[in-house]
């Protein structure tokens, strides 16, 4: 048995991180430059250390990169054609993330000669980091048709509409207001506050917060949050 493990051959094992942010306006995803002369951009990303578990690399390779913690956090994949880097050969366990851009610190953001780029409108990217971006879109649409997991790129209180733009961009699409409303607030996550937005409307919006307890009660559930999903052309 031993023996067998002397045989095989050496990987390196890096973790990418599609981190997903949301502006108010559109979907944004996190990128870095390569190097101060190049038009290349790259996901964030570190290597598996080895007293470390995927889970454990993941969060601590996204703290290192935007300072947040108690961040949604999934993996998405694994990566692993033998050319994927023509430096060495690298199997990579890419996670997405959800971050709210306010949190974001952007000191960090300078360290680390990052950017947000619209999901809609990225640059060339490294190796095979423009495929991982793809996928996670895919799955963030499928997940956020299903599950509440949207309401993890919005402040603490938000307006119907500010929601709804968030569900546009993901979607790039635009829902009918009245059919969004109604569906969203018949899921029952949301609570109601005094408080209106105010400047953007005569009469103002509510702003509503979402019922955490409900919320973390419900996350893996199917909610179907978004109106006739599989009508949305993607």
């Amino acid at each position: 048995m031993v023996e067998q493990y002397k045989q095989q051959h050496p990987y390196l094992v890096a973790l990418d991180s599609i981190i997903f942010g949301f502006d108010g306006e559109s979907l944004k995803v996190l990128l870095v430059k390569r190097g101060l002369e190049e038009q290349t951009w790259s996901l964030m990303g570190g290597w598996l250390q080895p007293d470390e578990s995927l889970e454990q690399a993941a969060t601590r390779i996204l703290f290192e990169l935007t300072g947040l913690t108690n961040v949604y956090l999934e993996q998405l994949n694994a990566f692993g054609d033998p050319q994927r880097d023509p430096i060495v050969r690298t199997v990579s366990v890419a996670y997405f993330s959800l971050v709210k851009v306010a949190d974001y610190a952007s000191k960090l953001t300078e360290a680390f000669q990052a950017r947000w780029f619209s999901i809609y409108d990225l640059p060339p990217l490294l190796f095979d980091h423009g495929d991982m971006v793809d996928l996670a879109i895919r799955r963030l649409r499928y997940k956020a048709a299903l599950h509440p997991i949207g309401f993890e790129l919005l402040p603490e209180k938000f307006t119907i509409p500010q929601l709804k733009k968030l569900y546009d961009a993901i979607y790039n699409t635009e829902f009918d207001k009245r059919n969004f409303s109604r569906k969203i607030l018949s899921t029952n996550l949301l609570i109601k506050l005094d408080e209106k937005q105010k400047g953007f409307s005569k009469r103002g919006a509510f702003f509503y917060q979402v019922d955490m307890p409900r919320y973390q009660q419900l996350t893996h559930s199917l909610l179907n949050v978004i109106p006739s999903p599989d009508a949305i052309s993607w």
